[in-house]
């Protein structure tokens, strides 16, 4: 299996080159909406939380195996805080190991009283999107391989990323703003409040899918009771708009698994987005 042999690879090559520096997404002090807010200090232990300093940090992938294709890699919390190792760097270093080049978003936490949960970091999102585009020559990527990968909370960040039309609920700079912010892929992994909770049989009223929502992978697993019916209803809204999807629901495991090691057979869901970034075109030829 590729994550077999990545991690035999791991052991016997030296590692991938190391992340850059965090690079801010908005000037000091002008954080769209947060201007007055006042949050305690930064944590990171044992999961980031607080964060009013919005970060992306860029992991190329080694030139060698570098394919151009960049995911922005969103980690899951429940729009709380983020799980910034399992479903996050782990998820970066991965990515790098099958030539795929890694941003990760560590976007603001908690949501912000009295906005959707997601209104913050959709902008972050989208200001991500955004600058990764207009680095690519820079960072020697291709501008029109750029996905978004979450998990739980951050996989629906990337499915409100992907089912965006393209407007944004801050003011832009053309400096940065000016490339588009709808990623060109999506990769929702468990990914959470899917579903109307008025409607079980729907989707929720925020999730337009259209005919120009681009292609998405989902896993999540069947013992994941309160988000799988989620993941079935988006693979099957884009089925029937004729868009690209793939969906994995497998019969055993929970929610939150990220990274790690565990017995279920939904741990392998690495080795199915390598499949199907490979099938896609992805990962070159």
């Amino acid at each position: 299996m590729i994550r077999f042999f990545i991690l035999a690879l791991l052991l016997t090559t030296p590692a991938w080159a190391a992340p850059q520096d965090p690079i801010e997404l908005w000037p000091a002090g002008n954080v769209p909406g947060d201007e007055s807010l006042k949050l305690p200090p930064e944590t990171s232990e044992p999961r980031t939380a607080n964060v009013s300093v919005p970060t992306l940090t860029f992991y190329p992938a080694p030139a060698a195996s570098n394919t151009g294709t960049t995911i922005v890699v969103a980690p899951g919390g429940g729009y709380k805080h983020l799980a910034y190792e399992h479903e996050g760097s782990d998820v970066c270093d991965f990515l790098n190991s099958i030539g795929v080049n890694a941003v990760l978003l560590k976007y603001r936490v908690p949501h912000r009283k009295g906005l959707e949960k997601h209104h913050a970091p959709l902008q972050d999102a989208q200001r991500a999107i955004s600058m990764v585009r207009n680095r690519a020559e820079g960072w020697k990527i291709k501008p029109d391989q750029v996905g978004i990968l979450g998990f739980s909370a951050g996989g629906h960040l990337a499915v409100m990323a992907m089912t965006s039309d393209g407007s944004r609920s801050y003011e832009t700079d053309p400096a940065i703003d000016a490339t588009s912010c709808i990623p060109d892929f999506a990769v929702p992994i468990y990914p959470a409040y899917l579903q109307d909770p008025g409607n079980p049989n729907a989707l929720s009223p925020e999730i337009m899918i259209t005919e120009k929502t681009p292609p998405a992978f989902i896993t999540i697993a069947h013992g994941d009771r309160r988000f799988v019916e989620g993941a079935a209803l988006l693979y099957l809204e884009m089925f029937r708009k004729n868009r690209q999807c793939e969906l994995h629901i497998y019969g055993h495991g929970g929610h939150g698994f990220g990274m790690r090691e565990i017995p279920e057979k939904v741990g392998e869901w690495p080795d199915r987005l390598a499949d199907w970034l490979e099938a896609m075109g992805y990962l070159g030829e």
